[in-house]
């Protein structure tokens, strides 16, 4: 009996130590240290949240850059990410992605011998990614500059602008967060009316 009474009091002090008082320490370090990460990145565009850092969103307006194509059923839903899983070799992969780059080619109004950004025609393995190339932010400058009659060195400036280093600026490729630019320059056509 008294080594069940141990085992019980050690049982209820680890619960509370690990299950209660460890994760409210780290919760109220996290909302003090980083506050922006740790309530999930949110975007907040006229005092209400309209997206994540982390999470791409599906544009299909010309007047908006295209992000990188979502595997899932309900493109970027964060409650459902995944990958398609396909290998380089599989005919469905190949034809969706032949598929996603004639119309990357249609849409941006590139030659058929137009090379095109690997990221804006295969999916990532989240399906969640906000992020796309620089080459592939600046492939879609004209079209974006055309449908917001915008100059299109003010479209390309502000992607060089919100272009972003990987590790340090150190290395990996420039990259540009897809939500963060069309919000930039939904806010550039406001200031200009």
């Amino acid at each position: 009996m008294r080594a069940f009474k141990h085992a019980l009091t050690l049982f209820i002090l680890f619960s509370v130590l690990t299950g209660l008082a460890y994760p409210l320490l780290i919760t109220g370090l996290c909302q003090l240290i980083f506050p922006h990460k740790a309530n999930g990145s949110l975007i907040i565009a006229n005092g209400r949240a309209v997206g994540s850092d982390l999470i791409g969103q599906n544009f299909t307006s010309p007047k908006y850059f295209n992000g990188r194509p979502s595997a899932i059923e309900k493109p970027y839903d964060a409650s459902n990410s995944g990958a398609s899983n396909f290998g380089p070799s599989n005919a469905k992969f190949l034809e969706q992605v032949s598929k996603r780059i004639e119309q990357t080619r249609k849409e941006n109004g590139l030659e058929p011998t137009a090379s095109i950004p690997a990221d804006l025609v295969s999916t990532s393995g989240s399906g969640l990614d906000p992020h796309i190339s620089l080459d592939a932010a600046l492939i879609q400058v004209p079209r974006v500059a055309t449908a917001r009659k915008l100059p299109a060195a003010h479209v390309r400036e502000t992607v060089e602008k919100l272009a972003e280093s990987l590790l340090l600026g150190l290395a990996g490729q420039k990259r540009v967060n897809v939500v963060q630019l069309n919000l930039a320059l939904d806010a550039l056509m406001t200031a200009n009316r």
